[in-house]
């Protein structure tokens, strides 16, 4: 019994000296000390399966419509479509109807406020899809109003100046007809109504090719009547000009906020503002749309652009000239035309037929 015990304790001994004596996995430090770990060669470690985990496949990445890539503006062409008017046309259009504009108008020739303007204005010009060159004007009249015409000529009236809280509100309202400009909409409005002309015209009496009835219908006169856009044209000014705003450093809310105010104002005293809305119609739907693409489309920033103390000075420079012309005789600055009351002769002056005043008798 004695003897099997210290055989027993003999092989026992045998294998932990074998055991101490075997090197540890490469790399591994030995480890010393009672709580001794022994590594195994890697060729003895157990193999297990590899972990299965479900991946979904890659998912493409949302595309983005090219109306609404801030990075890709001035680069978009948002002015495609059937346009019967090259730019170099369109320009030629727009500068005549400017020369009729400006016979029947009176252009502010304060040096100050039009730099100013033309500043806001060729900064919001820079950052929009706008392929002509603008010229930008002040108008003295009291309509809340600014309108840009094809080829770039713009006109920016005292009256929005006055009526505008803040530079971002203008800058709103001035990106808005650039964005007119950008999308060629008084163009397309131009082609559709010879589209409209052709098609009363027997197709027999153009004879020759299509293009020969192109050329012909691009002679025709365009009315003021192209600057008055349907609701769709609408709203993508609103949205291009919500972009091009937001591009160039303003808060677009402050755009929304104006007109919520001229909204208020519309059915009130002040005419001219609903006069103005005639050309630009402001509904609801319009300005919880222009809200919602503000939330959707244009990401929030730490800083904008709201107000400026310069634009202050030009607002208080643009209501002193008003006030004077109003002090020198009005808007007008015209000769006016007394006329008589009814029955009056030419040579009778007024009071000639009171019976009681003095009479001269002559010898």
């Amino acid at each position: 019994m004695n003897i099997g015990r210290a055989l027993s304790l003999l092989l026992l001994l045998l294998i932990g000296s074998a055991l101490r004596a075997q090197s540890p996995v490469t790399g591994a430090a030995p480890s010393t000390g009672p709580d001794t770990v022994f590594h195994l060669p890697p060729a003895e470690l157990p193999s297990f399966p590899p972990l299965v985990t479900s991946v979904l496949p890659p998912q493409p990445a949302k595309k983005v419509d090219l109306k609404y890539d801030l990075t890709r503006i001035g680069n978009r062409n948002v002015g495609a479509g059937l346009d019967f008017y090259s730019l170099d046309r369109e320009i030629a259009m727009g500068r005549e109807l400017s020369q009729e504009i400006e016979a029947n108008a009176r252009v502010v020739h304060d040096a100050v406020i039009n730099e100013y303007i033309n500043r806001v204005g060729q900064r919001l010009v820079a950052n929009s899809d706008a392929r002509v060159p603008f010229q930008i004007k002040v108008l003295e009249d009291d309509e809340v109003n600014a309108f840009a015409l094809p080829g770039g000529f713009f006109y920016v009236n005292t009256g929005l100046i006055e009526a505008a809280d803040n530079e971002a509100g203008l800058a709103g309202v001035m990106a808005h007809e650039i964005a007119h400009v950008a999308a060629r909409h008084a163009t397309k409005n131009a082609t559709r109504s010879q589209i409209m002309n052709m098609a009363s015209i027997p197709l027999l009496m153009f004879g020759g090719p299509a293009a020969f009835a192109v050329r012909e219908v691009m002679g025709f006169a365009v009315p003021m009547g192209v600057l008055k856009f349907s609701r769709d044209a609408e709203r993508e000014a609103d949205m291009l000009g919500l972009e091009y705003d937001y591009q160039t450093g303003y808060d677009p809310q402050e755009f929304v906020r104006l007109f919520e105010k001229f909204k208020t104002q519309e059915k009130g005293k002040h005419s001219f503002i609903a006069k103005a809305f005639s050309t630009h119609p402001m509904t609801d739907d319009r300005i919880k749309r222009a809200q919602e693409e503000i939330e959707r489309y244009l990401p929030p920033r730490s800083e904008y652009v709201v107000d400026t103390s310069e634009f202050e000075n030009i607002k208080a420079r643009v209501i002193a000239l008003d006030n004077k012309d109003k002090v020198d005789g009005g808007n007008t600055g015209r000769p006016v035309l007394i006329q008589r009351d009814k029955g009056q002769t030419p040579d009778q002056t007024p009071g000639d037929d009171d019976p009681n005043r003095p009479t001269l008798h002559r010898k």
